[in-house]
């Protein structure tokens, strides 16, 4: 963890403004990484990546190549689903708004989504979150 704080700080040092992090499950996780990053001097923002799960087991190969954990409770939450992929984009796009509506609860102002060629998935997340694709009507609006 301090060389990976030690590499970040390196990074704002040389110019970077913001930062994207690893995708995790728990917004405690993240909002404890940013009070380390925080405690380490860096004041850089730190956006968190939101990797919404559709598909466990790939999630899982994921997460062991770069050293996330996967929550048990995901892997019930996704049990019996395997045949039923409608329902499991149902479930992804609900557990990664409820995720950012608690990291925004937090603070948090700005996400990153690892789409993994699943766009259509964080654009359902986004419209959950009141979020709309700006219209001729709403630009002029403002």
């Amino acid at each position: 963890m301090e060389a990976d704080l030690d590499n970040l700080k390196a990074k704002i040092d040389a110019g970077a403004n913001r930062a994207i992090s690893q995708f995790f499950f728990s917004p405690d996780v993240f909002f404890r990484f940013r009070d380390r990053v925080a405690s380490a001097g860096i004041d850089a923002e730190i956006v968190p990546g939101i990797l919404p799960v559709s598909n466990v087991a790939q999630t899982r190969k994921f997460a062991t190549m770069c050293g996330a954990a996967i929550p048990q409770w995901m892997d019930r939450l996704f049990e019996g689903l395997d045949d039923h992929p409608e329902t499991r984009q149902l479930v992804a796009a609900t557990l990664a708004a409820e995720m950012c509506r608690k990291l925004y609860a937090g603070g948090v102002r700005h996400f990153h989504f690892y789409t993994l060629n699943r766009a259509e998935l964080s654009y359902a997340i986004c419209h959950l979150l009141g979020k709309r694709p700006l219209t001729k009507k709403t630009k002029n609006a403002d």
